[in-house]
């Protein structure tokens, strides 16, 4: 429950899913009703948390009532992509209530046809890859009984992990190559840090999924989470030309990376590396090359796995001494801006029969951190929810904008190059 801690005055513990459905016969009532029969099958989301003597576990909520978390958003009427902005932002800013378990969704109908839930749910009780699990159960219809189209499961290997002399080595080299990248140097002041308020701002931006990947392989035999990263970086860059800010070269980037493995039950399993972006370098693809170098060799080192191992270890020694790491690691001297990449469902999914155009994720920012970019995977679409504080950072649209402009330029350049 350690996330709990990171709450405060200004700051909420939740995360939050923008589901846009197309059009189809999805009403709320019938919605209410099918999530009634299926919420049976996650049992935590009738959970509340509870605390005893500074203690905190989850227990079943006897009272629970699904009608306190699935509710009609705007009084039913209908609402315009602007208004669905501002009102996802002012739903993010308030709390969930500490006696129900801790998730809501609000239905939206939009103007035009079309639907949208905006699901919030606690950290604590779910991150990323959890909350997709939760709704393959509880929102998407069921998939084809053949499977087809399913991800296949990662079988472990079964041969124990052989420690020599060569390995132990190699682990030592990679914890000296880890404390050099994460705690080697202090870094600049940030462009994002202020005290934060109360207010938020939330701007999306979606691309396509497979165009992004096909165009990064082709251009620099990079990932598509490179591609994620040098996309963001190009609209950052992009944004501090338009709001006549200087290009800040060297701008760090905390990338949570998620440690579930298949057929785990955790509510959270996160660790995360730091990258630069090179916001000064104005050749998107020069930019991508760069980006893949860094992420290379921070997945060679394993530093996600290391940190959550040292990090881990250090508590088990001394409370104190973690909670310093932890304070150290969320420093805005140690990473400007997170920016969280998470897979959603492999092929497109539906909600009663109607499509999922578009499926969004937004995370919380932080003391020190006045934005945060996170990017969630639906079938071929490619969705990324920027969540700022409006006083400190600006024209948050802008940049937004700037992905699909960034994203636009791989693809053609990669075309030029094929």
């Amino acid at each position: 429950m350690a996330i709990l801690h990171l709450e405060g005055p200004t700051i909420a513990g939740h995360t939050c899913k923008v589901v846009l459905i197309g059009e189809g016969e999805v009403e709320f009532d019938e919605f209410l009703k099918i999530v009634s029969e299926r919420i049976e099958g996650v049992p935590e989301l009738r959970r509340k948390l509870v605390e005893e003597d500074g203690e905190y576990f989850w227990e079943k909520d006897e009272s629970f009532s699904l009608e306190d978390h699935l509710v009609e958003a705007a009084g039913g009427r209908e609402v315009s992509e602007e208004e669905l902005d501002r009102l996802t932002a002012e739903l993010f800013s308030e709390r969930l209530d500490r006696e129900k378990p801790l998730w809501k969704i609000e239905f939206a109908r939009l103007e035009g046809g079309g639907r949208a839930l905006i699901w919030r749910i606690h950290h604590a009780l779910a991150d990323g890859s959890t909350a997709m699990r939760f709704a393959k159960e509880v929102l998407w219809d069921p998939a084809d009984e053949s499977g087809e189209g399913r991800p296949t499961p990662k079988k472990g290997s079964s041969k124990p992990a052989v420690h020599t002399e060569e390995s132990e080595k190699e682990r030592r080299s990679n914890l000296i190559g880890l404390f050099e990248r994460e705690f080697g140097r202090s870094h600049g002041p940030s462009p994002f840090e202020g005290e934060l308020g109360h207010e938020r701002a939330i701007a999306f931006a979606s691309v396509s999924l497979s165009s992004l990947h096909d165009s990064a392989k082709e251009l620099a035999d990079a990932t598509l989470n490179d591609a994620v990263l040098s996309v963001v970086a190009g609209s950052l860059r992009h944004w501090m030309e338009v709001e006549h800010t200087d290009v800040i070269g060297d701008l760090r980037a905390q990338v949570p990376v998620s440690l579930h493995r298949e057929g785990d039950k955790a509510a959270n399993r996160d660790s995360f590396f730091s990258v630069p972006l090179h916001l000064d370098q104005p050749d998107p693809v020069e930019r991508l090359k760069e980006i893949r170098a860094e992420t290379w060799e921070r997945k060679a080192g394993h530093d996600a796995e290391n940190l959550d191992q040292i990090t881990r270890a250090v508590g088990q020694v001394s409370g104190r001494l973690r909670h310093l790491i932890e304070k150290v690691e969320a420093s805005p001297r140690a990473f400007a801006v997170s920016i969280s990449n998470v897979k959603g469902p492999r092929d497109q999914v539906s909600v009663l029969g109607a499509p999922v155009e578009n499926l969004f994720t937004i995370a919380e920012i932080g003391e020190g951190h006045a934005l945060r970019i996170a990017v969630i995977s639906s079938g071929d679409r490619l969705g990324f929810g920027f969540c700022a504080d409006p006083n400190l950072v600006k024209d948050l649209d802008e940049m937004a904008e700037g992905v699909e402009i960034e994203a636009g330029r791989l693809e053609e350049l990669a075309a030029e190059a094929a």
